[in-house]
């Protein structure tokens, strides 16, 4: 889960005059954002139901616009230091994939700048807090967030519990991108009774085509078994062309490709 590269400078936006659908940060009907937030999904129907995670989006304007442009629903996570966030995001809802924060966190590996503003074990409780305040600020429309790198910082029980925290009390889920198999993200989430998810499968660790439709076969594998499975890919040309030809492949061998609140509604007994 390498830092993204320094992009270019930023592309200015095509307007766009299609309405974007209503945003809820915080639904005062008591409604969780998560679930005000969430992308329709048509029943699953038995069909095992696949979500398609795609990281690092907002730094590298032109693949951002790539991903975007992938059959929905997808599953959108955007760096909160990343460029143009709203108008990008504003586009990927447009488009009918739904939005996550894909937040930076400390990486184990030292030498590795998890970027601008991360969490990191060294910060106290209101400096994390401040940070995700940052980081949440950035865009509207999202569900929940997901970890950039990560590995140290998702072992942290302290910190963790922090984010969760934060995330609670906004309505929002936490999708564990299981950088460290020590993470407590997920453990602390449902001792918590939070909406939350847990990543089954990295699909680009090789950048080639041939190991990225390994990695989609054994996501299939894991939703056939489970019933649904979570993938997490990021904008690499190669990962962006091998999902435009597996996507309706998928849907042609009858599996559902949904966004990611589905899997948590149905994890959850919501639907």
């Amino acid at each position: 889960d390498a830092a993204p590269a320094v992009a270019a400078p930023p592309v200015a936006e095509t307007p766009v005059a299609k309405q974007p659908p209503p945003v809820t940060r915080l639904d005062t009907s008591g409604t969780a954002a998560w679930l005000a937030n969430a992308v329709a999904a048509p029943a699953a129907e038995g069909r095992p139901m696949i979500a398609i995670v795609i990281d690092d989006l907002g730094i590298d304007q032109a693949r951002t616009k790539r991903a975007i442009a992938l059959p929905a629903p997808l599953t959108l996570a955007f760096i909160p230091y990343g460029y143009n966030l709203r108008s990008l995001t504003k586009s990927g809802r447009q488009a009918g994939h739904e939005l996550i924060v894909h937040v930076n966190m400390e990486p184990t590996d030292r030498g590795v700048d998890p970027g601008p503003k991360a969490l990191l074990t060294s910060l106290t409780v209101p400096e994390i807090r401040a940070r995700m305040t940052w980081a949440l600020d950035r865009f509207d429309g999202f569900v929940g967030i997901n970890n950039h790198m990560g590995s140290r910082f998702t072992e942290w029980p302290d910190g963790m519990e922090t984010v969760l925290q934060i995330l609670r009390r906004r309505g929002l889920l936490f999708l564990d991108s299981l950088t460290s198999t020590r993470s407590v993200g997920a453990p602390l989430a449902r001792a918590h009774g939070m909406a939350y998810a847990v990543r089954d499968v990295f699909l680009d660790h090789d950048q080639s085509a041939q190991s990225v439709r390994a990695q989609l076969k054994e996501t299939e594998r894991i939703a056939r078994r489970n019933g649904h499975a979570i993938a997490i890919g990021h904008p690499h040309d190669v990962t962006v062309d091998v999902l435009r030809n597996w996507i309706p492949e998928a849907r042609a061998a009858g599996f559902q490709l949904v966004p990611l609140t589905a899997i948590v509604r149905s994890r959850r007994g919501e639907g």
